[in-house]
């Protein structure tokens, strides 16, 4: 890890749902997965504009699926996450970790 890179919350998660996802990760099955494991909805267009942002930067890869007849004839993009981008999953996690540890937290007590 030769260099720092910081990833949003929104990156993060949307670079963990593609790593999960593996070869079924696209648009919707990405958007998916990420309002299933946050619990809270999440729009499209965000998605994407998340991917596209990602992919400037060479943390995922995409490529165009074959067309399907269910889809209108139209072809899926799928993504994968690249090394580099791995990478900054890894050091995002090492830095929570960092303030995680020897953290204690209660919700009760006054502030």
């Amino acid at each position: 890890m030769a260099r720092s890179v910081f990833l949003g919350e929104f990156e993060q998660i949307t670079l963990l749902a593609v790593a999960r996802l593996r070869e079924d990760a696209y648009g919707v099955a990405i958007r998916l997965e990420i309002e299933e494991r946050s619990g809270r909805p999440v729009a499209i267009g965000s998605v994407y504009a998340a991917l596209d942002r990602m992919e400037r930067k060479g943390f995922v890869r995409s490529k165009v699926g074959e067309p399907t007849p269910e889809r209108g004839g139209r072809a899926k993009r799928f993504y994968d996450v690249s090394p580099p981008g791995l990478e900054a999953l890894v050091s995002a996690r090492i830095t929570l970790d960092r303030f995680w540890e020897d953290l204690e937290l209660d919700p009760e007590a006054p502030a």
